[in-house]
């Protein structure tokens, strides 16, 4: 039997999965594979609403109840760094890393040692965060790992740090394409269901490596 790690209403975040944002702990079941034992955990996060995850396999890192990872390479929330900083917003080395925080791109997009094919997977779906209201909440929820993001954001700063988000977004793709411009084929079946932005930003990156 493998140890209980999580219990229900721990906070915890997906490692692979930053840009669901810290979700909360619905369920556990036990389930035996073959002759192995796992946990099956359901999880509510808050801007895809709820994974049914097993815990061998997605690593579900719990978060304290000072707002801190337990993982060891885990890229900090706007949360963790207020702590961290105990003046937070007031600091300005701490505002410029939480803005740091909402602009970057999540590990998996840009893991060298990822494959080309699974980075651009990864940086297309990042495209569904618009700059809608609704979408642009979502984005701020799944960057800072704030519940409400509005607490730490006005809307202005919010759209200022979404666009600049975009810009390293759209370098991002243009970088990846250059590396798959050989790989057509691959390109056109990652954007297979893709949202219509991604679909827009591919069409006009690809016209740049013309």
């Amino acid at each position: 039997m493998i140890e209980a790690t999580y219990k229900k209403g721990d906070r915890v975040r997906h490692p692979s999965r930053p840009e669901w944002g810290i979700g909360v702990v619905a369920k556990i079941e036990v389930v035996t594979r073959g002759e192995a034992t796992d946990l099956r955990v359901w999880v509510r996060f808050p801007s895809i609403g709820e994974k049914t995850l097993l815990a061998s396999v997605a690593g579900l890192e719990l978060i304290d109840e000072q707002g801190f990872s337990s993982g060891m390479h885990a890229r900090p929330s706007v949360t963790e760094l207020d702590m961290a900083h105990g003046g937070g917003w007031l600091a300005s080395i701490s505002k410029q890393k939480a803005d740091d925080i909402m602009t970057a791109l999540v590990g998996e997009a840009t893991d060298p040692f990822t494959s080309p094919r699974r980075r651009l997977e990864t940086t297309v779906k990042l495209y569904r965060f618009d700059a809608s209201a609704g979408r642009l909440i979502d984005w701020a929820v799944a960057q800072s790992g704030l519940d409400d993001p509005m607490s730490r954001f006005n809307r202005q700063e919010l759209q200022q740090l979404h666009a600049r988000w975009m810009v390293n977004l759209d370098a991002h793709l243009l970088k990846l394409l250059g590396e798959l411009r050989r790989e057509r084929g691959i390109v056109d079946e990652v954007l297979i269901g893709a949202p219509p932005l991604a679909v827009k930003a591919v069409r006009k990156q690809f016209s740049l490596l013309k």
